[in-house]
């Protein structure tokens, strides 16, 4: 089993984005970037990913794709929505902070996320430690923004977190990012990838830090 094919097994069967998986089409525009700033809220707790996926979803349903929309909606609105996606045990606390974070957006953003963007210049820290003003968002939540975001602001790539780097030693892989893009690149020259980038390749590798299953299912097929 080589490095590079375990790298196509990996892509082809978890290469999906988070982002994706909540049913973010995720474009350099201010409402999927939003919904990107509250998928990655949700997925900082100590909470099963895929209820952070599916409270996201149900967040979105609801019509709170925007901070507009997640101030104008009830706390108790906010909190039915959290339940709705399983995401109980932090959701009181929780939807307070969407209200309190979607309020700091409009503030000091105006709602766009891109005046970030070009406040940080391509300076990584100092767009995580713009997403960390945001009410419940630690470092964990700013690395995973970073990691989505990648597919549509390029300056960000390629960043494979310490999580994602867990997941590739979790796989018998390298652990330098530039080794792991290489191994992606090559995967997808060989057919068994396509389209898929880094933050698609940063996502499959958080996946098997998080889930042995991932990892075993990988091995079964590499």
């Amino acid at each position: 089993m080589t490095a590079r094919r375990t790298v196509e097994v990996l892509l082809d069967r978890y290469g999906t984005t988070y982002a994706a998986e909540a049913g973010i089409r995720l474009r350099n525009t201010p409402q999927p970037l939003y919904q990107l700033l509250v998928l990655s809220d949700l997925l900082s707790a100590r909470i099963r990913a895929s209820v952070a996926v599916a409270a996201a979803r149900a967040l979105f349903a609801h019509g709170l794709r925007s901070p507009d929309r997640m101030i104008g909606a009830t706390w108790q609105e906010r909190v039915d929505a959290l339940g709705e996606g399983g995401y109980r045990r932090y959701d009181e606390r929780t939807a307070t902070q969407l209200g309190d974070g979607a309020e700091l957006l409009l503030v000091e953003y105006g709602g766009d996320l891109r005046r970030l963007r070009k406040e940080a210049d391509g300076d990584l820290d100092i767009l995580r430690s713009g997403l960390r003003r945001t009410p419940g968002m630690g470092p964990a939540g700013a690395d995973i923004f970073v990691r989505e975001v990648q597919a549509v602001w390029p300056e960000a790539a390629p960043f494979l977190d310490g999580k994602a780097l867990q997941g590739a030693e979790k796989l018998g892989l390298p652990t330098s990012p530039a080794n792991l893009v290489r191994l992606a690149e090559q995967a997808g020259r060989a057919g068994q990838a396509h389209e898929q980038g880094p933050a698609e390749l940063a996502a499959a590798l958080v996946r098997a830090a998080l889930d042995k299953h991932v990892v075993d299912d990988v091995a079964a097929y590499a």
